[in-house]
């Protein structure tokens, strides 16, 4: 049976955006980072990893810590909630 992934949609105001590091602001560091999260079957992230970094190593821990909190629509086979993978794209763009 195919298996759909986890996704944040139906959650995604319950998930803040990550807190800009203060440092990486006055020094104009931006990227960004691709974070791995394996989600349980509840939703919530048992582990991330860094999957691509931003260049900026404050920005990729911010990433990490942030996404390590959030909450996810469990992946489902068939019906049943189960555990998987996702990429989580995290974007730290300065404006103006």
């Amino acid at each position: 049976m195919p298996v759909t992934l986890p996704h944040l949609n139906a959650n995604y105001l319950d998930n803040p955006a990550p807190d800009y590091p203060p440092v990486s602001r006055e020094l104009s560091e931006q990227g960004r980072v691709l974070v791995r999260a394996m989600v349980n079957a509840d939703g919530h992230v048992k582990q991330v990893l860094l999957r691509k970094s931003s260049g900026f190593s404050r920005l990729d821990q911010a990433a990490l810590d942030s996404v390590k909190n959030w909450r996810f629509v469990p992946a489902r086979r068939g019906e049943q909630p189960v555990s998987a993978w996702v990429v989580v794209p995290v974007a730290f763009t300065l404006e103006g």
